[in-house]
């Protein structure tokens, strides 16, 4: 029997990346599409909990698909428990943009999907595409100008020797970053501590009154062993990832600040 993949990501259920991913897998796996019905980048693991959640049977592509009515993660809830699809992973992706660093992974909904699959106890791998120009993210999903040719070999070849071998016994997530143009291998990185130059930009309306915009530019480089770098570099980073967020070197200093 061929292994269970539920699909899902961030970008909506029509974008390019999703049903990249889709005809990467579906070769190999019987892959279930559950995905947010809009764009729901940068929305984390938040979870609609105070309106109701619809999924919507649709065909696109001549494929049966569920959408969703809410974020990334209530697609991975909604799957597991209320379609009771029952997969073997969870593959969140491809991503239109890349999703490095602690920064990133704190707020993409790609990865998110991913950590609430792990969390309710089926493995997630999080996949995500450098692009060349940041405004490519803010266009329309449905069209992107990148080859996803490259793309989609590493997400099959990733998935099928995770599924043949088993999940890392110690990562909850696979975080996959794919460079716009692969120059070399696999990487196995960690998380680099920023990826943007944060900074806000004032603007005043036509009544005078201020509103903002958060933006800033894409840092150069970060250290070597880092998944920014390794991307800068050309080659594909694998980061495992622990919903474990507890920092265990900061408990000797705490024990002696509050029970001396």
């Amino acid at each position: 029997m061929k292994p269970r993949i539920l699909l899902t990501n961030d970008d909506g259920i029509t974008s390019a990346g999703l049903w990249a991913a889709y005809e990467a897998l579906s070769p190999v796996a019987e892959v279930i599409i559950a995905a947010p019905s809009t764009q729901q980048s940068a929305v984390g693991r938040s979870i609609s909990i105070f309106e109701p959640i619809r999924a919507s049977p649709v065909v696109m592509n001549g494929v049966r698909a569920y959408s969703i009515g809410g974020k990334p993660t209530d697609s991975v809830i909604i799957g597991l428990y209320a379609l009771d699809l029952r997969p073997d992973l969870v593959v969140s992706g491809i991503n239109i943009g890349e999703n490095l660093s602690f920064e990133s992974i704190m707020t993409s909904g790609t990865v998110g999907a991913a950590l609430e699959a792990s969390n309710q106890g089926t493995k997630g791998i999080a996949f995500s595409l450098q692009v060349e120009d940041q405004g490519d993210k803010f266009d329309d999903p449905r069209h992107h100008s990148q080859s996803f040719d490259e793309a989609k070999r590493i997400v099959r070849e990733i998935c099928m020797k995770v599924l043949r071998e088993g999940f890392p016994e110690h990562a909850d997530v696979i975080n996959v970053n794919i460079p716009s143009i692969v120059k070399g291998g696999y990487e196995v990185t960690r998380l680099a501590r920023k990826l943007f130059e944060t900074g806000v930009e004032k603007r005043l309306d036509p009544r005078g009154r201020p509103y903002y915009w958060i933006n800033g530019p894409l840092l150069e480089d970060a250290e070597e062993g880092t998944d920014v770098h390794a991307i800068r570099k050309g080659n594909i980073s694998i980061t495992p990832i622990t919903l474990d967020c507890t920092a265990f070197d900061a408990d000797k200093e705490l024990q002696s600040l509050f029970c001396p």
